[in-house]
């Protein structure tokens, strides 16, 4: 393997291996973040080897990976079952006696048979449905993305109807006469377009609850969802700001000195004069932002939230059909996006 490329998913034990033994043997060694990535990669060649887990493998090849095994396992940890130290003596006695029965009973070397055994004749089947047309996909896993799909249009509904009321909150305060509400705006739009949303979901999601607890001692966990709707309204709110600030500036300034020569205030001539016409120049952008906040979900599947990308992520770890899966995600992004674009341009056409 000397000068060739060698794959393992980060922070496990065939990366450390791997690592270890780097310099002895000469490969270069990349990480990925999952196994269907990574078997993508070996598949199209851009590594020429990779090291996993042996029963994730084998059931891999099982579902049709042309892959070969050409040396032996390597002994370098076991699997274990963890829960928070201190907490749930009840599961953790449950897990133990649970995993005794199935020892017993001979179920449980039914199950690493059922990985283990490379021989298809004896590979128990999850599903008769044939996953390796689209129309096969569909067919087995249509509830699975459905009820993604569900979760991302939610998603990025909720989250932009947010993102609008804090938009318009920051942007008025940008085109506002008093300085510390103009820096204010300034300083949020700066500081949340400056950092990418994956980390920001992460952060909420992770991050916070981490810090809450070491502090207070207590878990304070933040639901996915409610992380990946705070992540997505910040973000889409700091450009919606920067949206209406735009939409205001762009109504010539002479019809604010008028209006406030025939001494209207400030407040009536916004909401009388200036916003009327603004909001038609901002209407278009709104569009477009709604529909880059629902690409945007893809982006918090980062947390764990299974929204429809992740539901293909899920299903393409179990077929590794990441082709088909993948164009057939493209096309409900494309169906949805599309039908959700036309039905603003008609709401800006004023129903026409």
């Amino acid at each position: 393997m000397k000068g060739k490329t060698v794959g393992a998913k980060n922070g496990t034990a065939s990366y450390t291996f791997l690592e270890s033994n780097k310099a002895k043997y000469g490969y270069n060694l990349k990480a990925f973040d999952e196994a269907s990535t990574m078997y993508d990669s070996l598949n199209s060649g851009s590594i020429d080897a990779l090291m996993d887990d042996e029963a994730v493998l084998l059931y891999a090849i099982q579902q049709g990976r042309d892959f070969a095994t050409p040396i032996p396992g390597e002994k370098s940890g076991e699997y274990g079952f963890a829960v928070k130290k201190g907490n749930n003596p009840e599961l953790i006695e449950m897990f133990n006696n649970g995993l005794a029965a199935l020892v017993e009973s001979g179920e449980y070397d039914a199950i690493m048979n059922k990985y283990f055994n490379s021989e298809e004749e004896n590979t128990e089947q999850t599903s008769t449905v044939d996953e390796t047309t689209i129309w096969g996909l569909l067919q087995n896993n249509y509830g699975q993305l459905l009820s993604g799909l569900g979760i991302t249009v939610g998603l990025a509904l909720l989250s932009f109807a947010i993102a609008i009321v804090i938009g318009i909150i920051f942007g008025m305060f940008a085109v506002s006469p008093i300085k510390t509400l103009r820096v204010t705006a300034s300083v949020f739009v700066d500081v949340v377009r400056g950092i990418p949303l994956m980390i920001v979901a992460a952060f909420i999601f992770w991050g916070i609850p981490n810090l809450i607890e070491s502090i207070t001692g207590q878990q304070s966990p933040i639901n996915d969802f409610v992380a990946g709707t705070i992540a997505l309204s910040l973000n889409s709110g700091a450009y919606i700001a920067e949206i209406v600030r735009g939409g205001i500036q762009a109504v010539p300034a002479g019809q604010m000195e008028a209006s406030r020569s025939l001494g209207i205030s400030y407040g009536t001539t916004m909401r009388k004069i200036i916003l009327p016409q603004a909001g038609k120049i901002m209407l278009p952008n709104f569009i477009n932002q709604f529909v880059i906040t629902l690409k945007d979900t893809t982006i918090i599947s980062a947390i764990g939230l299974v929204e429809l990308f992740q539901a293909g992520k899920i299903i393409i770890a179990r077929n590794y059909q990441s082709f088909r899966m993948y164009a057939i995600l493209a096309i409900i992004y494309l169906v949805v996006i599309t039908l959700l674009t036309r039905l603003a341009r008609k709401l800006e056409n004023g129903g026409k």
